[in-house]
């Protein structure tokens, strides 16, 4: 069932303000704990959800380029074993553009790493301080170099829509982004996050964040200059070169099925729902229990399924295709979205109509969010 693997490792160096991933920060990490740990979960996994080789395996977090290369080696030769590897398989290792880590890069790659995902968030050093990041541009930049040198496919993040930017100042930056020749990018809006500091910062008056206008037409000019550039969005927040696409992030995209294990990983396999407990400690305790450190596995109804892969679906480029969905949930096509509003959005020139599917423009694009909450019925009866 299983055609993806997505592995967490939850620790950080520091906590970044804007962040409200699972990630922590520890004085001592015992990997051969985690050796054991992480082994054990792959194999209860592979036992409910075998039967197909992996297509792609991400390792998230936290900051997973801290992790061994051993410990990432021996992960990836346990889940060849347990699964097997589709041919040109998709190993993505999230990583922070320290020296540290960007000394591991070599390692990583002979492990069986094949494209690395960046966290630059920035070219500027005022603005990596603002974002509380460790690194500054310079060693961004050289750890860019390094990732080149060592992975077939690199990709990195970039964080737009700072309090004060100007269309002018992201233009540059962008522009210079795509300079270093990478073939996707993944470029997010600032957002405000409940529970983390930046949230506690804004509510005590310490910055205000952009404008909604500013940053729509920050977004507006973001997908105009990477267009341009051969690097059109294929999901609201991420451009790639045609082919380029993250092939692990369009199974989520697309509703397939994937096992998630770690500290607070998530899963989707069979129809079902996973999710690990998120404390580290406490998933380490419910392993040594039970094996695994699922604290929460439930059946996913038809109709919320159906509503999850709308929702998830619209998100793409590529939107979605009505007739599929309904021969693969049993819900009726004209069922799956609200007719009356699908129309009046599409004489709007919000959303289109290309037969069966059902795309966002980039007008719409804009005002997804809103969109999703008019088009998806609150409720989908199952046929």
């Amino acid at each position: 069932m299983a055609r993806a693997l997505y592995i967490h490792w939850p620790f950080c160096l520091a906590k970044c303000p804007y962040c409200d991933f699972n990630s922590h920060v520890r004085d001592r990490v015992d990997v051969e704990i985690w050796r054991k740990s992480l082994l054990s979960e792959l194999r209860h996994e592979a036992e409910l959800a075998g039967g197909e080789r992996l297509e792609s395996i991400f390792f998230g977090g936290g900051t997973p380029s801290l992790m061994p290369p051993e410990l990432v080696s021996t992960l990836l030769e346990e889940a060849e074993r347990l699964w097997g590897f589709a041919p040109g398989i998709e190993i993505t290792l999230e990583a922070n553009p320290s020296s540290v880590e960007a000394s591991k890069f070599n390692d990583l790659a002979k492990a069986g790493v094949n494209r690395v995902s960046l966290g630059l968030q920035s070219l500027d050093d005022e603005a990596l301080r603002f974002l509380g990041r460790l690194h500054d541009g310079s060693e961004g930049l050289n750890a860019l170099s390094t990732a080149q040198n060592a992975f077939s496919r690199v990709t990195f993040d970039l964080i737009y829509a700072l309090p004060g930017q100007t269309p002018e100042q992201w233009q540059r930056m962008l522009e210079k982004a795509l300079s270093f020749g990478t073939s996707h990018f993944s470029l997010y809006q600032l957002t405000i996050e409940p529970g983390t500091r930046f949230a506690t910062m804004v509510r005590q008056g310490n910055f205000t964040p952009l404008d909604d206008d500013a940053a729509a037409d920050l977004f507006t000019l973001t997908r105009q200059i990477t267009a341009a550039a051969g690097l059109p969005a294929y999901e609201i927040s991420n451009h790639a070169r045609p082919g380029e696409e993250s092939r692990h992030n369009l199974t989520y995209w697309r509703y397939g099925d994937y096992a998630g294990i770690g500290p607070g990983a998530h899963g989707r396999r069979g129809g079902k729902a996973t999710v690990r407990h998120k404390k580290p400690e406490n998933w380490l305790s419910a392993i040594e229990s039970q094996r695994h450190g699922i604290a929460e596995e439930r059946a996913l109804g038809l109709s919320e399924q159906a509503s999850e892969a709308l929702l998830m679906g619209l998100r793409l480029a590529e939107g979605i295709d009505l007739e599929a969905l309904s021969t693969r949930f049993g819900i009726a096509s004209g069922a799956l979205v609200d007719q009356a509003r699908l129309d009046f959005y599409s004489r709007q020139g919000l959303v289109e109509k290309r037969g069966p599917r059902v795309i966002v423009t980039e007008a719409g694009m804009p005002l997804l969010d809103a969109l999703l909450g008019e088009l998806v019925p609150a409720e989908l009866v199952e046929a």
